[in-house]
């Protein structure tokens, strides 16, 4: 049957690529895995391999031509009956996993052999998560699971999470190698049924390079066979006489990029002798100004982590569509700080948890939001979302990046469930524990970043909530007190300043001063009984 070949993503944020050669022509004989055309995106040049065997029935796509991921780019007949898996073991060229993820995508629902099985998904870890990386799996091939028990481990820009197996049985296949990005809803392993594939081969570990018929010739003697280069790359170094065992490659496992090659150019390597300097004008003009620019500076580079890379991405575009703007408010928390020290060994010793200061300021967000419903709302195109709920996000910082567990509907609980619910959260979080609704659905945002001593800081909006507070630092000062008969005395008072960052499309000055002047009343004049 007819097999379509799609232009592959090359990238989390590569939405397009341009076919630079064919590889074949129509009516030849391609087998799995064989190399069938080159791309080129601004990140990488990659030979992309056959998604099966067969022969090439038709070449949608001319050399040349730009066209978006996931386009139909070639169809194969007489493919063999195997089902084309996600293709983890790339081509020698291919600079990274996450050149395989769209055809991943797009066979991943193809039937397994011998029996249909119970289909593992990539799943959504949270409502504006569409894709997710695969940081190990914890089962192999032929392993017994049971039901809920940890299967993989997956990445994202909010969570690092262990993935539950949904029911009991054998792991019969793996379809997505450790190291890959995959779309949510990806078929990612199979358990049971009779598939018994082995999994794909470690993307982050390609092959060496091998020669192919493609490589053209020109670029062999002095491009440095043995070196890990794509063949649009190694026609570049043929064309301006440039050996590319003195090109630092920057791609993985050493792999020299489109842009390694440019960069070297650009920055003063030996490029074609054709490059003469015209008429030499004046004796300063001659000296290139090419240094400074061109050498990296010393030090380690090292890649980010899926879920950095992604929360940079987040930060950058929450930035961009939210007018920002940030008040702070310096409230007395003498009153609760001398409730919680009065009170915390018994607290703990009657409900079993630990007594902080978070559930105080969550309770006092969750009364102020009441009365404040546009702070807790969203927008959604033209028109605002006031949201039923109170689910507020608690920020919690982890050793290899930041997670927002969700508390929902907070304000249904009383003072002693919101503390059970913040501690049991961010435990959960640390443990990668975590299921996706408790990383989904916030509506407003603590973040605490006064535990490292800060004063204050003015922190980035978690979209689409329109507001979010951010906590400063608890500490000892002197202030003038005004006592009821007006007689004023300079004290010795538990400061602590609160930042709202707030989404001016929506919330006004008056809106955050309001919402801060109710919150900042509840925990200086603290009544509620805390359980």
């Amino acid at each position: 049957m007819p097999t379509d070949v799609l232009m592959p993503q090359m990238g989390e944020s590569i939405t397009e690529g341009t076919i630079t050669k064919w590889l074949k022509k129509p009516g030849d004989t391609v087998q799995r895995d064989e190399p069938l055309f080159e791309i080129s995106t601004d990140k990488v040049d990659a030979e992309i391999p056959s998604p099966s065997a067969g022969v090439l029935k038709e070449i949608k796509v001319a050399e040349g031509a730009t066209v978006q991921v996931n386009t139909v780019v070639a169809v194969l007949d007489g493919a063999d009956s195997a089902p084309a898996e996600t293709a983890a073991a790339p081509a020698a060229d291919t600079v990274t996993p996450a050149a395989v993820d769209a055809p991943a995508a797009s066979q991943g629902n193809a039937p397994t052999t011998g029996g249909p099985g119970t289909e593992v998904l990539m799943p959504q870890m949270g409502e504006s998560i569409t894709e997710g990386t695969i940081t190990k799996w914890l089962k192999k091939v032929g392993d017994s699971v049971q039901r809920d028990e940890p299967i993989f481990e997956i990445s994202t820009d909010k969570v690092d999470a262990e993935i539950p197996s949904p029911v009991a049985g054998t792991l019969s296949e793996i379809k997505v190698a450790e190291g890959t990005t995959v779309t949510i809803n990806t078929v990612v392993a199979i358990i049971g049924g009779t598939a018994g594939k082995a999994a794909p081969a470690p993307a982050a570990a390609p092959a060496p390079v091998a020669a192919t018929p493609a490589a053209p010739a020109a670029a062999s003697a002095s491009a440095g066979e043995g070196l890990r280069s794509s063949p649009l790359v190694r026609k570049i170094a043929a064309e301006n006489n440039v050996d590319l065992s003195q090109v630092p490659g920057t791609g993985a496992s050493g792999r020299i990029t489109k842009a390694d090659i440019v960069g070297h150019l650009e920055g003063g390597a030996k490029p074609a002798p054709a490059a003469a300097a015209p008429a030499a004008p004046a004796p300063a003009a001659a000296k290139p100004a090419t240094p400074v620019a061109a050498q990296p500076q010393p030090g380690e580079l090292v890649p980010m982590s899926k879920m950095r890379s992604i929360i940079a991405q987040r930060m950058v575009e929450s930035k961009r569509t939210s007018p920002h703007v940030h008040t702070v408010f310096k409230v007395d928390m003498t009153r609760i700080v001398k409730l919680r020290e009065k009170e915390k060994n018994k607290y703990e010793q009657r409900n079993g948890v630990k007594l902080t200061y978070m559930p105080f300021i969550t309770r006092a967000a969750v009364t102020a939001l009441r009365k404040h419903p546009i702070v807790n709302s969203a927008v959604e195109g033209d028109a605002i979302r006031y949201n039923k709920n109170i689910n507020i996000g608690i920020a919690v910082a982890l050793d290899w990046g930041l997670i927002v567990p969700v508390i929902k509907q907070t304000e249904e609980r009383n003072f002693l469930g919101i503390t059970r619910a913040i501690i049991d959260v961010a435990e959960r979080a640390r443990g990668k524990k975590l299921a996706p609704d408790e990383i989904s659905g916030g509506t407003f945002t603590l973040t605490n970043s006064g535990i490292f001593g800060e004063q204050f800081g003015t922190p980035i909006i978690n979209q689409p909530q329109v507001a979010i507070l951010g906590i400063g630092g608890l500490n000892k000062e002197a202030e003038v007190i005004t006592d009821k008969d007006g007689n004023e005395s300079i004290a010795i008072r538990s400061i602590q300043r609160f930042t709202l960052g707030f989404d001016h499309r929506v919330v006004d000055g008056a809106d955050a001063g309001k919402f801060m002047s109710d919150f900042k009343a509840y925990l200086e004049n603290w009544s509620e009984d805390i359980g």
